[in-house]
């Protein structure tokens, strides 16, 4: 399916999963991490700083860091359509990766994360339907676990615009905490008890990872700014946010293709805003 000019797809596997979007060539991208425990891959080339200010790929898995191998695959397949930063080696595709925590950690027979990355990203080329809910990179994921519950998670979406811009939030909502409405109650009633719960006893299977796309023209750093904002849509609906439990981690990509001007201030309110709406939707 497309989002915006974006590709996007899933692979779906046993209890855990694999979400890809590819941009078109030419996508900006920055991001940044708030959560304590991330896991992710080619994360620090995101800085605003460092010299590759494009990406070919992002991806969104369980497993966490034994998802990280889902990159591999998508980087595969994208090399052998002649995608990448070119070097005198050939192109390098430049993927990044974020993942989650899900009970597939413990699994004895792991699955091929490698595999599941090719697919999801062929998924995403082919254009087949784009789903939400506990499928891809949400499949195992859950919430509520700082109250010592398996609430649902799974992956949100939402869509909207700025005068000409248009932005799209996804997330891969697997919080410590709860999902609140706007009210600032959670949406899935928690038993009865106090405000601030005891921990439970292993409180390091989660994390919420989010990606915001528009087709604005950004440079590196303003992406970097919206990025940031995508963590303030984390706050207004998760919490606790960016708990020392959590890797959250957001990735913004702009690719550019709208010649007018958008402001970047109203542009970041938007998102933060959509951010919230996409994680409220995850368990919907």
């Amino acid at each position: 399916m497309q989002l915006l000019s974006a590709h996007a797809g899933h692979w779906t596997g046993d209890g855990t999963g694999v979400t890809v979007i590819l941009p078109p060539p030419g996508t900006v991208a920055s991001g940044e991490v708030r959560g304590g425990a991330p896991a992710t891959r080619e994360f620090e080339l995101l800085d605003p700083v460092r010299l590759v200010d494009r990406v070919d790929a992002v991806v969104l898995s369980g497993g966490s860091a034994f998802g990280l191998a889902a990159g591999d695959g998508v980087m595969q397949l994208l090399r052998e359509r002649g995608l990448g930063f070119p070097t005198a080696a050939g192109p390098v595709p430049i993927v990044v990766g974020m993942s989650l925590f899900d009970a597939s950690v413990a699994a004895t027979d792991r699955p091929d994360f490698t595999t599941g990355g090719r697919s999801a990203a062929e998924a995403a080329l082919s254009g087949a339907p784009f789903q939400t809910g506990r499928v891809g990179a949400g499949t195992g994921a859950t919430t509520g676990k700082w109250r010592n519950r398996l609430d649902p998670g799974g992956i949100g979406l939402a869509q909207g615009r700025l005068g000409e811009a248009s932005i799209v939030a996804l997330a891969a909502v697997n919080g410590w905490g709860d999902v609140i409405g706007p009210d600032g109650r959670p949406l899935i009633a928690p038993d009865q008890g106090p405000a601030t719960p005891a921990p439970p006893p292993f409180p390091r299977t989660n994390t919420t990872i989010a990606v915001l796309l528009t087709d604005a023209k950004l440079d590196k750093r303003a992406c970097y700014l919206l990025a940031q904002s995508g963590h303030t849509g984390f706050a207004r609906a998760l919490h606790p946010a960016h708990s020392s439990y959590d890797g959250d981690a957001v990735v913004a990509l702009a690719t550019g293709e709208l010649d007018a001007e958008v402001s970047l201030e109203h542009l970041r309110a938007a998102a933060a805003e959509l951010m919230a709406t996409a994680i409220r939707s995850a368990i919907g």
